[in-house]
């Protein structure tokens, strides 16, 4: 309880390191979700996996929850289904799809957000988020794409509509979460996906439980830390992070799971892969040190 109290109090700086880490967590799920869905539907495990959470979430939060008003309840929904919408077409796209070119695909939201935040507010994205964004983009390719992409798949479909859906969750918890309890809004996100994700899979007639030690074990990691850890707080990180940097740090999921293929899972990484990590973390570092650039620059001679 006073993780989560201390969790509210974030400073900007925090709440970037914060962000950063709820990505991390989150790109370990395309390895599971993977391993699991050779014996599990999508859906079962969707749902399994987020009414877990949901229920550690409760014990964890029962306090914040008796705040609860039915404005927060239907906002909680509509991230939740935006949010159950681009998980669908992640599992369906890595059902045909590689880990590591799903996650390139759904991290081109690195490029839809700022592009799409500008068209919302009708103003022209500023240098450093569109060199930032390109930066980010050509280094997420380099990292994912080494090996070449064996054609146009229905499954590399699912993946670029699962990056608009998750362009536009992305931006909607940015305005949410201006309004709400960002927390409340993570656990009420969770219960959401887990809900619709139940719905789904009695409506296909494909809803189990697991029934084997393997299945129980990668679901239990996915729902403690890619869920209660990783989609939970993305609403309080970004209620203290700029929208165009919550969706640029996007670039940090593929950096992450092509390292993860390396060390576990003993993938090739090939020579561009360095020179994709390194654009990535140049892409991070660059709406940083871009007004501090500018701030200097006058004084140089």
């Amino acid at each position: 309880m006073n993780v989560m109290k201390s969790m509210e109090n974030l400073t900007p700086k925090q709440a970037e390191v914060l962000l950063l880490s709820v990505i991390v967590a989150r790109s370990t799920s395309f390895m599971f979700s993977k391993m699991t869905l050779q014996t599990m539907s999508a859906f079962s495990l969707l749902g399994t996996r987020f009414l877990l959470a949901f229920a550690i979430l409760c014990v964890l939060c029962c306090g914040k929850l008796r705040q609860l008003r039915w404005r927060t309840v239907a906002r909680g929904a509509l991230i939740g289904a935006i949010y159950f919408g681009v998980m669908s077409l992640e599992m369906a796209g890595l059902k045909t799809t590689g880990t590591g070119e799903t996650s390139f695909l759904e991290n081109s939201a690195i490029v839809i957000v700022p592009l799409l935040n500008a068209a919302l507010l009708r103003k022209i994205p500023s240098a450093a988020v569109i060199g930032s964004s390109a930066a980010a983009l050509l280094g997420v390719g380099f990292l994912t794409l080494g090996g070449g992409v064996q054609g146009f798949s229905q499954g590399k479909v699912m993946c670029l509509l699962a990056a608009v859906a998750y362009s536009v969750g992305i931006i909607a918890t940015d305005r949410l979460t201006r309004k709400e309890d960002p927390l409340l809004l993570g656990v009420l996100q969770v219960g959401f996906m887990g809900f619709f994700s139940f719905l789904a899979a009695l409506f296909t007639g494909t809803w189990r439980l697991p029934d084997t030690p393997r299945e129980w074990g990668i679901v239990v990691v996915l729902a403690v830390v890619c869920t209660v850890f990783g989609f939970t707080l993305q609403p309080v990180a970004q209620s203290k992070t700029d929208v165009e940097k919550a969706g640029l740090f996007c670039a940090a999921n593929p950096v992450s799971a092509t390292v993860l293929g390396a060390v576990f899972l003993h993938e090739q990484l090939y020579p561009q892969s360095y020179a994709g990590i390194a654009l990535v973390l140049a892409s991070i570092l660059l709406p940083k040190l871009w007004p501090l650039r500018r701030r200097t620059a006058p004084h140089m001679a």
